[in-house]
């Protein structure tokens, strides 16, 4: 049987603590959100317990009447509990080297490993066109699982939110972006700068 994943990243939001709220405009996009996945004949949503990531899907459940069922394996990465200037260039190089581990963090491996394990799950259950809400560097680890040319690169192109689809028809899927940035915000609500 085929099944549909389509694997979202959450909306623009505050920060980055398991608490931070979606701004105006992340609220905003979860209803354009809702809209998109709406006619996708959803019936399974799963998502990260972050506050942003079940706040970004939350309509879309509402509207169908789906529960959210959160699962810790889909928590956002910890790439180092330090604050580090060199932020960046750590993640691009734990991109390279997926054993690569920082103080206080997780290798892309192990987290990659514990994201594929909802999957798995996920393809082991009766749910057919299933919605993930998940985190840029979470999301992007799926992605190289199953694409190993998706990096850093790849990565600093997402979108808040932004939407894969992930078509299995056996272990590998067929991947496609399907999210399009011009519809995350009408143009008036665009700010530059921050």
């Amino acid at each position: 049987m085929s099944k549909t994943i389509y694997l979202v990243r959450h909306c623009k939001a505050e920060g980055q603590a398991f608490d931070a709220k979606l701004t105006p405009t992340g609220m905003m996009q979860s209803e354009l959100l809702t809209e998109f996945l709406y006619d996708k004949q959803i019936n399974s949503i799963v998502s990260s317990p972050y506050k942003r990531a079940v706040d970004s899907i939350k309509p879309l459940a509402k509207r169908l009447n789906l529960p959210i069922n959160e699962d810790n394996r889909l928590g956002e990465r910890v790439l180092s509990s330090l604050e580090r200037d060199d932020y960046l260039e750590m993640l691009e190089n734990s991109f390279k080297d997926l054993d690569i581990c920082y103080e206080g963090g997780e290798s892309s491996r192990q987290a990659m490993n514990r994201a594929i394990g909802v999957i798995e799950d996920i393809l082991k259950g009766s749910a057919n066109n299933i919605v993930i809400a998940t985190h840029g560097n979470l999301m992007s680890l799926i992605l190289k699982h199953y694409e190993p040319s998706f990096g850093f690169k790849e990565w600093k192109s997402l979108s808040n939110p932004d939407v894969y689809c992930l078509k299995f028809e056996g272990d590998s899927p067929q991947i496609v972006r399907i999210w399009q940035e011009t519809i995350a915000v009408p143009l008036s609500e665009v700010s530059y700068g921050n």
